[in-house]
């Protein structure tokens, strides 16, 4: 019976060929997924332990934290007099102590070189032999001055920066200018994925990033004869309660551990691709092994009658699927590693700069990709095997296939309905939940509903093909009516061919309709509650994210600026709760932000009062001319008063607005997200270029205008399109696939029918267009029913979150929905091309002597 089943599977190449592409293509995104992802973490974790060579311990400061009464306990990092005693304790050989923060150079078009988030400013921390041991220097030397800064090479080349050239540093506030002292090689983590390394005297360095006198880490060799446990043991003592030591190899382990953290998302997003593929490639998988047990129901019949058992039998089935998925298996493998090779290339042609090595590809991944081509496979195939078992020898000889019973079709409609019942009835009843956990039981509503749709496929393709069967016969005449009447004649494989485009439009439009309606919402959000011309921020993935204090007083004094206000992110203790409060310009804020007052006044800002958000004030029961008990960061004890109640505008300002000049009177500076701006003339290039100006020409600080920020805002969402328009051209694909068997299948049946129609009249043209438009029908009755339960799913999760979301009302994008009806209609003119071109040329007198 294996012989046998390996003769099947080679007499079958081509059918079973669209098998193992489907199968391919979900353990190509597997392996190569996986491939990526532990080279990358190999040589990321390669890179770091090598940075961290010669360290035996490391020491690391948290900085100020909150104690139990909520205010801020210890120093702000590691002083100097801790330095000095970690220097003189036995067995150090060496201490060096660094600051970190951002900063940037810019090219000579002025644009950041490098990624935002690895552009990093340090200190020259040079030790008794004059060299730092983090940098070696090609050109000059280390700075010494205050004026003075080293770069490192690769950020020197791309800027075309000699040593004594001046150059301008970019950091949280107005640009700078020092001149280089020196070009040094490195081997920071950061630097080697593409970022830019700026060193500073370490008295620049602590003003810049920390305060002046203190370190946010220290790096301890040993001396020979002393271990680093040894060593981490008596430094330990010596430090303060926020500080933490570990020995480097603990570290480089620590940091290990978090770059594979960090990679998880992106492996989640590329194995949620694979997962979409194999789950739709299971559809074809199904179709193809029931189509090549129909072919072949009088061999099976013949194997029954000479002896064959009914186990015997599906075993030869399960083996040919076992075959296949060990084919596609290890196809996919291969491809995978070429896919992991090319992954690797495009982001380094981005600029990613990722670090080299050798593909790392473990036995884990081998193993993976083995057991899930095979077990996709021989899953999708057992229902077909199973099936064969039940041939009666007598009865299939005379079948050319096997119809399904009328009883079987009952209950697996009833079975839909069930599961269809309880998936619209948690959806309705997350739309009535609302919020989290409303959404929470729309995904299991709709998990349910599309299987209760996957089952009635058969039965809804009767209704929802018969009205497209009088434009097709009207427009194309014999070939319309008879695609329609053949798409009907098996519901069972017309309905697992839609399957897998269903799935895909489903998920696709579903997301469409949300991300649509989102971003309209946002750009209303946008366009009705900012009136500033201009909103100064830092660029994005810039590390820290927050501006310098000072911007927004360099802007306030620079000609043609109108209106500036801070927008500065601070907390108020209540009790023992926090609150996020911003703080802001009293006189110029309603004029720059459209804060909708519905009781009291914003000018009550300007005497030190509050103004809190409708939902805030509800919540905590204020209301105007209320008091607010708050502690601040120094730990003073104010009332503040409630002077104004405005409507929320939880993606511009916190729920509580301050004066600036609280928060800053009453602990450090805060983080200041944002400046707006308003200039005299009104936004324009010219103005644009004058705020630009105003910073320093600062290439890591962003001025957005209006239609900036509306971009900004749904960034995101589109992003989260592209990723889902991205699944709808895999579900393409493999859509594509599909209808090609089942057509290549439909024409098989049809041979003798077919050859009738030749002689009775049907020229080839017609033949073609008669399977082009089943085809067609079949996809759109997929892609119809697809669209429409994305909709309701859409709708249902946009009711949840229209309380959250400021203006949201659905949107239907149906230029997006025609474009997906319309690929679908592609999708089955290109899968007719093969079985139209198959039908049209079959010999008439022999199609017609076809059993």
């Amino acid at each position: 019976m294996f012989r046998t089943a390996l003769r099947n599977v080679l007499a079958h190449k081509a059918r079973l060929l669209m098998t193992v592409l489907a199968v391919t293509l979900g353990v190509a995104f597997v392996s190569g997924t996986l491939v990526f992802t532990d080279t990358l973490k190999k040589s990321l974790s390669s890179q770091s332990a090598k940075s961290y060579d010669g360290v035996a311990v490391s020491v690391s400061s948290y900085g100020q934290t909150r104690g139990d009464n909520g205010q801020k306990e210890g120093e702000p990092g590691i002083s100097q007099a801790t330095l000095d005693k970690v220097g003189r304790t036995a067995g150090v050989a060496s201490v060096t102590g660094r600051v970190t923060g951002f900063a940037g150079v810019g090219d000579e078009h002025g644009k950041l070189i490098g990624q935002g988030w690895s552009n990093a400013g340090s200190n020259f921390a040079p030790g008794k032999d004059g060299k730092d041991p983090r940098s070696t220097f090609v050109q000059g030397s280390g700075p010494v001055k205050a004026d003075q800064i080293a770069l490192d090479k690769d950020s020197a080349a791309a800027g075309k920066y000699a040593v004594g050239d001046k150059v301008r540093v970019a950091t949280k506030g107005p640009v700078k200018e020092y001149t280089l002292s020196g070009v040094f090689t490195t081997e920071d983590g950061a630097v080697k994925a593409g970022g830019s390394l700026v060193l500073f005297t370490t008295p620049v360095a602590q003003e810049m990033f920390l305060k002046p006198g203190f370190y946010q880490e220290l790096t301890v060799a040993a001396r020979a004869g002393t271990s680093p446990d040894q060593l981490l043991t008596q430094i330990t003592p010596l430090l303060g309660k926020n500080d933490h030591a570990q020995t480097g190899a603990a570290l480089a382990a620590q940091q290990a551990k978090d770059i594979q953290q960090s990679m998880s998302g992106m492996s989640n997003m590329l194995l949620a691709f694979a997962g979409i593929s194999l789950f739709v490639g299971v559809f074809l998988i199904y179709n193809t092994f029931t189509m090549l047990v129909s072919q072949r129901t009088k061999e099976l019949a013949l194997l029954r009658a000479v002896g064959a058992a009914r186990g015997q039998v599906m075993r030869s089935v399960l083996s040919e699927a076992l075959v296949v998925g060990l084919l596609s298996a290890a196809i996919g493998l291969v491809t995978g590693i070429g896919l992991a090779v090319g992954m690797r290339s495009v982001m380094n042609s981005f600029g990613a700069k990722l670090p080299g090595g050798d593909l790392v590809i473990a036995p884990a991944t081998i193993v993976w990709a083995l057991v899930i081509g095979v077990v996709v496979t021989v899953v999708a195939a057992l229902l077909p095997a199973w099936r064969t078992g039940r041939i009666a020898p007598v009865a299939a000889m005379g079948s050319a296939h096997l119809p399904a019973s009328s009883k079987s079709l009952l209950l697996r409609n009833v079975f839909g309905c069930i599961l269809g019942g309880l998936g619209v009835g948690g959806v309705l009843i997350g739309v009535a939940q609302g919020g989290s956990d409303g959404r929470t039981l729309i995904a299991g509503g709709a998990f349910f509903l599309l299987i209760g749709l996957i089952v009635l496929l058969p039965l809804l393709s009767l209704p929802v093909i018969g009205v497209l069967r009088p434009p097709l016969q009207k427009i194309f005449g014999v070939p319309g009516k008879l695609a329609t009447q053949n798409a009907v004649r098996n519901p069972r494989r017309t309905a697992v061919t839609a399957a897998s485009l269903a799935i895909g439009l489903t998920l696709v439009t579903t997301l469409s309709v949300l991300g649509i309606t989102m971003g309209k919402a946002i750009d209303r959000l946008s366009t009705d509650n900012i009136k500033a011309d201009y909103r100064v921020s830092m660029s994005e993935g810039v590390r820290g994210g927050g501006l310098d204090a000072s911007v927004p007083e360099v802007l306030a004094k620079a000609p043609g600026i109108k209106a500036v206000s801070v927008i500065a992110e601070g907390s108020l203790q209540v009790k023992n709760d926090f609150r996020s409060a911003s703080g802001v310009n009293p006189a110029t804020i309603a004029d720059l932000l459209n804060v909708q007052v519905t009781s009291g006044s914003l000018s009550s800002l300007g005497k030190g009062e509050l103004a809190v958000s409708e939902q805030a004030a509800k919540k905590d029961g204020l209301a105007v001319g209320s008091t607010l008990d708050v502690r601040f960061d120094d730990g003073a004890q104010v009332p503040l008063k409630v002077g104004a109640v405005f409507k929320g505008l939880d993606e511009l300002v916190s729920p509580y607005l301050v004066d600036a000049k609280v928060l800053t009177a009453h602990g450090d500076e805060p983080y200041v997200r944002s400046v707006y701006v308003n200039t005299t003339g009104g936004a324009s290039a010219t103005a644009q270029q004058a705020v630009v100006d105003a910073l320093g020409k600062n290439p890591a600080m962003t001025v957005a205008t209006q239609q900036d920020m509306r971009d900004e805002l749904g960034g995101l969402i589109n992003i989260a399109l592209n990723i889902m328009y991205g699944l709808l051209g895999m579900a393409l694909i493999i859509s594509v696939l599909g209808v090609v068997n089942t057509l290549a299948m439909s024409v098989f049946e049809r041979t003798q029918e077919i050859g009738m129609l030749r002689a009775i009249g049907l020229d080839r043209g017609r033949v073609k267009n008669m399977i082009r438009l089943e085809a067609v029908v079949i996809s759109l009755f997929g892609a119809i029913l697809g669209v429409g339960i994305g909709i309701f799913l859409a709708w249902a999760v946009g009711s949840t979150l229209s309380d959250t979301i400021p203006g949201y009302a659905l949107v239907l994008p149906w230029d997006r929905i025609g474009i997906f009806l319309l690929l679908a209609g592609v999708v089955g003119v290109l899968a007719a091309m093969w079985p139209a071109r198959s039908a049209a040329r079959l010999n008439m007198l022999t199609a017609i002597k076809t059993e």
